[in-house]
Parts: structure tokens; sequence; C-alpha cells
């Protein structure tokens, strides 16, 4: 029993000083902002991916590169715009090179690598925007009837404009519930911003990163999520928190069953990332917001801001009994 014990927490100090190696690594290039590289590590280790929503210039596909570099994962950026084709990012079938019988093979698109930046996917059709929604959901993309595995691995970062509208196609409630988190960089404090305009004096900061980690260590702290545990009265708090969105008159549909596991699997990762291997109802109360506003759709068919959304999930958030 000792032996197990000590074990365990020879593992949980293993994911700490590997979130604290990979923090410490972003932070190079990208200045002040733990909160969401945790997030991003969060969606990573849960097998999800995120959702950047904010105003250009504050650091999102820097954040999503200095992650990538630090992770020692293959990176591959993804500039949507309205001509863009599904096959431009899946990939499609040619001819084989230096055969005339009308061979073909399969060449990968961008969506091939194991940190996807999703840059403006809003600026996109719905065509092309359901193009992703196999290789979120299954880890595939099929094409002339092929399946083709992605990497493992394998994590996706969307970024759009929050305030822009002009030239763009709306995310469908289909595509919105494929992100496991919804968040924001937001602009750097005028300390940080000092700090990061000092460091930009020797070069790109990110061109400088070295590796911290591997793909076999993400793997393998995936599957140390997994074994956190989920006591039954918190993910009766969970269910309850979803039930408040169902039953909200302010909401026409609230979170979904894929919504309800989601932040219940980010919960075990935020267990882990801070040393436990139990949820608390702390760790839930603290990722609803980013997990589940982005997927509430209003009764009064009107398209939330981010804000609006927020707020009323913190309102409802409130309402529910917290397990003690």
């Amino acid at each position: 029993m000792v032996t197990v014990q000590v074990a365990a927490k020879k593992e949980l100090l293993e994911v700490q000083q590997f979130a604290q190696r990979v923090s410490e690594s972003v932070a190079r290039a990208v200045v002040g902002k733990a909160e969401a590289v945790e997030l991003c590590l969060l969606a990573l280790l849960a097998g999800g991916h995120v959702l950047l929503e904010d105003v250009p210039g504050v650091g999102k596909t820097t954040l999503a590169h200095a992650l990538a570099r630090s992770l020692g994962l293959p990176f591959s950026r993804i500039q949507f715009t309205s001509d863009l084709l599904p096959a431009d990012i899946v990939g499609s079938a040619v001819p084989e090179a230096g055969k005339m019988d009308g061979t073909l093979r399969f060449a990968p698109g961008p969506v091939f690598a194991s940190v996807v930046l999703a840059d403006e996917l809003n600026r996109t059709s719905p065509r092309t925007q359901s193009s992703l929604l196999e290789a979120m959901s299954d880890g595939r993309v099929t094409v002339d009837g092929k399946t083709h595995a992605l990497p493992d691995p394998f994590l996706v970062i969307a970024t759009q404009n929050p305030l822009e509208h002009y030239g763009t196609y709306p995310l469908p409630e289909s595509q919105l519930d494929r992100f496991m988190l919804r968040l924001s960089v937001g602009y750097p404090s005028p300390e940080d911003e000092r700090r990061l305009l000092i460091s930009r004096e020797g070069g790109d900061p990110v061109a400088a990163l070295e590796p911290v980690s591997s793909a076999e260590e993400v793997l393998a702290l995936r599957k140390e999520v997994d074994h956190v545990r989920v006591e039954r009265s918190v993910a009766e708090y969970v269910l309850h928190l979803a039930e408040a969105t169902r039953q909200s008159g302010e909401i026409a549909a609230g979170a979904s069953t894929r919504a309800t596991l989601a932040l219940t699997r980010l919960a075990r990762g935020r267990a882990l990332l801070r040393g436990r291997n139990y949820v608390t109802p702390a760790d839930v109360k603290a990722l609803a917001r980013p997990c589940w506003a982005h997927r509430l759709v209003l009764a009064s068919g009107e398209d939330p801001t981010r804000a609006q959304s927020e707020a009323l999930l913190e309102s409802l958030v409130t309402e529910v009994p917290v397990p003690t």
C-alpha cells in the first residue's frame, strides 16, 4: 500500500513538473498569459480543441506556435479565406509521380499536424468549416471513401475576431460544440507589454524555443487523466449545472451530453495539474464558463455576445448549490 502511494505521488509530481516546464517555455514568447496557456494544456490533455476569440494582434498565433514548439509537436497554420476548399485542408488524391497509368496517391493537407492553427475560421464557407468536423471529433479524415488517421496527439486551435462580421460565416452550433474551450488572450498589462517589447529586441522569441516535452509524454499524461477520481457528488454537481442551463427560460439549448463529458474531463486534467488524483467542485466551477458559455443558444433567437453568454452562465452557476 505504501509503495502504491509513493508511486502515485511521484506521478502527480511529474505532471506538475511537465506543466511548469511547458508554461515557462511558452512564457518566453507569450508574456503574462499563464491562464490561457494552462487552458490550452488542459484541452490537449483532455483530447479537446480550443476556440480563441479575440481581436487581432494580441498573440493568438504566437500562443499556438509557442505551445507546439515547447511540446516538440509538428505545427501547421491554415489561413481560412472565403475561397478555401475542403481539399485545401484535408488533402486530395493526386497522380503518382513517374507513373503514366493514372495511379493516384493521397497527398495529405495541412490538417495533418499535431497542433493546427485554424486562423480566422469564420472567414471560410460553412462547407469548408465542416471539413474539420470529422478531424476534431474522431482524429481522422475521409477522402474518396478512404479514412486517414491524423497524428496523435491532435489539437486544433481556431481563432476568430468577435468584433468584425463583414465577410464572415458564423460558426454553427454543431461546430461550436466541437470546441472543448473558448477563451481569449486579451491585452497584456502595461508591465507585461513592456517586458514583451524588451524581449523582442533579439528577434522572434518563438523561433528560439526548444522542446521541453514530447508527443510520447503528452500521450502518457492523457492516460493519467483517465485515472483521476470523480466522486458521485461531483458528477451530480455537473449534472445539476447542466440541468440549470436546460431548464432556464432564457436558453433554448443548454449544455449537451458532450458538454458534460468535456467539463468532467477538463476538471480531471485540472486536478492532475494541481497535484491531485481526485476532482473537486472547485475544478468544475472554474471551468464551466470557458467550457460551456459558447454552447448556449438563447431562447430569444439572438446571437449572444461572449459577455452575454458568460454572464448568463455565471448567474446560473451561482444558483446551483455546491456539494461539500
